[in-house]
Order: C-alpha cells, then sequence, then structure tokens
C-alpha cells in the first residue's frame, strides 16, 4: 500500500472519498445482471448456482488486483486503453480495447432490454418481448439525448434500490426455510445432462456476466482522494460484498425454485419472491427489478455514446460521432449509432448469448491489462502504489483463457463482427484524418455548435 504522494497534475477536481468510490463499484457491479441471470446459471449447472458465482467472484479478483496496481502506479483517467497504450505504444491495441469496452457497453445494454421486457414488466404490460425491448432502448436513447444529469445520490439512491430487492429476496426465503419450506439438498445438486466441472464452468461464464463492471472504476481514478490509499480497499471491498451477496442469492434461489423452474424464466427472482408464497405483490418487486435493469441501460448506453464521442474527438472513430445537439449539448450522432447497434443486438440474441459476448469482449479488455501489469513492472514511478505479487497477473491470463474456451463459435462470431465493424471505423477515420477520403490534410470542422462542450455522464455513483 502506499502513504500520500506528491500532488497530482490534474486538471479534474479530487472529490471522490473513499466511501463514494466504494459505492460507485458496488452500484457498478451490483447491476442487473443477477436480476437475470441466475436462471441462465441454474439451466447450465443445476441447483448449485453459488458455486459459479464464488468462482466467478474468485476469477474478478484477479483482474482485480491488475486494475489495483495499475490504477494507483497510473492514477489517469481513461483505464485500460490508457493502461494498453503506455505498456505497447501501438495506437491500434490502444484502439481495440477502447472499442471492446463500447461495444461490450452496446451488447450489455441490449442484454438489458431484454431483460427489462420479459417476466418483470408483465406484471404492468404484458407484450412480445423483442419489440418492447426496442422500445425500450428508443425511451433510453431519447433519455439519453436529452440529458440525464445525476448526481451522486441519486446514484447511491439507485444502488439502494437494486440491493433492497436482492435483500429482499434473501429474507423472504430465509423465512421460507425457517417454516419448514424449501428444499436444501438442491444446492448441491448438478445438472446430470453435463459433468459437474462442464457445468461449472460454462455456468461461470454466465456468472462472471455479474461481476463486470469494477473496471469502469479506472476512469475515474484521476477524481479519487488519496488513490493510492482508498482505491484497492474500495475495489476488493466492494467486489467482495457483491459476492457475498450473489452467493445468498444463488442459494436461496435454489432452495425455493427447481432449476428447471429457475431457467425458464425470464425474470427468476420474481419467481423466487412467488414461491415463498409471503404475499408480496408482483407489480412490488417488479417495480424494483425494473429499475435495477432500466437505471442499468440507462448508464450503460450513456457510458457507450461518450465514450464514442471520446474516440471520435481524439480521432479514433469518424467525426461524425463527435456531433452534438445544439441546446442539450448531448452527442447526438453517437446517440444515434450506438442504439441503433444495441437495436439490432437485441433482434439478433437472447439474453444468455448477450451476455456471454460482453463477458468474451471484457475478457480481451482484461487480458490486455494483466499483460500490461507485466510489462510495465520495469517502469518506476517516484510514489509509492499497491503492487500485487507476480503470480496474480499470471492466475488471472490463465483464468481469461480457459473463460475464452468456454465461449461458443457463434459467440466469437458475434465479437469479430463487431470487432471488425470498430477496425473498419478505425480505417475509416485514419483515412479522413490523412485526407486520403476528402483528398485534403484537414480534419473535420466541426460548426460553433459542434464545439460547445458536450454533457458528461458518469457511469454510476
Amino acid at each position: 500500500m502506499s502513504n500520500p504522494v506528491e500532488p497530482r497534475n490534474s486538471r479534474l477536481k479530487q472529490s471522490i472519498t473513499g466511501p463514494l468510490l466504494f459505492l460507485f463499484i458496488l452500484g457498478d457491479v451490483l447491476g442487473a445482471g443477477i436480476y437475470a441471470l441466475v436462471g441462465k446459471v441454474a439451466g447450465e449447472v443445476g441447483g448449485a448456482i453459488w458455486i459459479p458465482l464464488a468462482l466467478a467472484l474468485s476469477l474478478a479478483m484477479l483482474t482485480a488486483g491488475s486494475y489495483a496496481e495499475l490504477v494507483t502506479k497510473y492514477p489517469k483517467a481513461g483505464g485500460a486503453a490508457v493502461f494498453a497504450e503506455r505498456a505497447f505504444k501501438m495506437p491500434s491495441i490502444s484502439f481495440l480495447v477502447g472499442f471492446c469496452m463500447l461495444a461490450a457497453g452496446v451488447t450489455s445494454a441490449a442484454g438489458l432490454s431484454l431483460a427489462f421486457a420479459g417476466d418483470y414488466l408483465k406484471p404492468f404490460l404484458d407484450v412480445p418481448a423483442t419489440p418492447a425491448a426496442l422500445v425500450f432502448l428508443l425511451l433510453i436513447a431519447l433519455l439519453n439525448a436529452r440529458g440525464v444529469k445525476e448526481s451522486v445520490r441519486a446514484n447511491v439512491v439507485m444502488t439502494a434500490v437494486e440491493v433492497s430487492g436482492l435483500v429482499l429476496v434473501i429474507v423472504l426465503v430465509g423465512m421460507m426455510f425457517a417454516r419448514g419450506d424449501g428444499d436444501a439438498s438442491r444446492v448441491l445438486e448438478f445438472n446430470p445432462a453435463v459433468s459437474p466441472g462442464a457445468g461449472i464452468l460454462a455456468a461461470s461464464l454466465l456468472a462472471y456476466y455479474s461481476f463486470v463492471g469494477f473496471e469502469t472504476s479506472a476512469n475515474v481514478a484521476e477524481e479519487v482522494r488519496d488513490v493510492q490509499r482508498v482505491y484497492p480497499k474500495a475495489l476488493f471491498g466492494a467486489l467482495l460484498t457483491a459476492g457475498a451477496i450473489y452467493v445468498l442469492i444463488g442459494l436461496a434461489s435454489s432452495i425455493a425454485l427447481s432449476p428447471r423452474d429457475l431457467s425458464d424464466s425470464s425474470g427468476p427472482l420474481l419467481q423466487v419472491v412467488q414461491a415463498t408464497g409471503f404475499g408480496v405483490p408482483d407489480w412490488l418487486f417488479g417495480l424494483i427489478a425494473l429499475i435495477a435493469v432500466a437505471n442499468g441501460a440507462l448508464l450503460t448506453m450513456i457510458m457507450a455514446s461518450r465514450l464514442a464521442f471520446g474516440m471520435a474527438e481524439q480521432s479514433l472513430l469518424p467525426p461524425a460521432l463527435g456531433r452534438v445537439l445544439p441546446q442539450r449539448r448531448t452527442p447526438w450522432v453517437a446517440i444515434v449509432v450506438t442504439t441503433a447497434a444495441a437495436m439490432v443486438l437485441t433482434a439478433t440474441g437472447d439474453l444468455g448469448s448477450l451476455a456471454e459476448t460482453v463477458v468474451l469482449l471484457l475478457l480481451f479488455v482484461f487480458i490486455s491489462t494483466n499483460i500490461a501489469v507485466l510489462v510495465l513492472r520495469k517502469d518506476k514511478v517516484k510514489h509509492k502504489h499497491f503492487r500485487v505479487p507476480v503470480i496474480i497477473p499470471c492466475l488471472a491470463l490463465l483464468s481469461c483463457v480457459v473463460l475464452l474456451f468456454q465461449q461458443g463459435a457463434d459467440i466469437w462470431l458475434r465479437a469479430a463482427i463487431l470487432l471488425a465493424i470498430g477496425l473498419l471505423l478505425f480505417f475509416v477515420s485514419h483515412w479522413i484524418r490523412t485526407g486520403k477520403l476528402s483528398g485534403t490534410r484537414s480534419h473535420h470542422r466541426p460548426t460553433a455548435q459542434d464545439k460547445e462542450p458536450v454533457e458528461l455522464q458518469a457511469p454510476r455513483p
């Protein structure tokens, strides 16, 4: 760990304290994924849902160790793309890392739109899932374009809503079990169709989706007070807290319902609440879940559109993505493009495949970060920083490779198409920048309206 270091040269205000950083990371990790994916995990592993959740936590903690070292060593905004640029000195790799983050955000929003339009929506509106998901994304885009200004307090409230729903599930199942109902033997049952090892690995791939989000905290490192001291504590504390809640959710879900009942539902935690028999109105828990899912999707699309805008500003994506609305000062072209991409993904995938695609894209980011921490060991800095044992990034790399090989051909194809689109946009941007398409060496000349500062939004609390 470190002692306080010399003041950092930064144009950003260091206003994020340790507790707020903890809530920031916890809010990102305790997102909507667990509300939708418990059933999918049960479909892969059987009743032993808690095992892949615990394994996914362990794998996430390994890569989190690399982030803790790099963030405290280089406390600059930018995250994984900055680490890649510093380690590999190749703009193309840095671009791919950044684009993987962008593509993962858009794909995640597509999956969350399907979760929103599933069983959690039925107490309010019983409509086909895909059309409802597309309308949901359109509404998200309109809110995004209008400009969403959420304070840290508002984000803490949204995190509290998400946590309250999960705690409610745990408490209700605990009361159900205390009165003699439920079946605790299911927590050690495995899917008979596959070996336990294969089932755990396949389920861990889905469960890993529930832990991603911690990596976005690297983007606010420049705004954290005494980052060398507080960042590792907040990061590991938030992951362990989320992991404990998730393991309890896995145990509670298996006690309340069979794996088949869980896997057949797109709103599995609502089914669990119903199974307890305590008369909690469907609309009440459905509302909590919808708030969690909608907030996650909105913040994800805000992040994705701002990331696309920022990459356009750096001439890494076509300059049109840098256009902003004259009054709202929001990146309207980036919002349109990212929303259209999310709609295509929504119409061509299901929740499970989209979640696996997000994991695959982020695994490339994590591989880059884990290699970067090893490459940059020789780069010395003046201040003290968190230093992870060298075995940790090595094990993290191994875990990422193992998870890569758990992906199916259709998931690889989807990710490859997204990355191919990214590379195409990169080369188009390069040609525009060098004048090969326009016939000049000039860049896109933004209008006075385009030059207005864009309204930025932090991903979460």
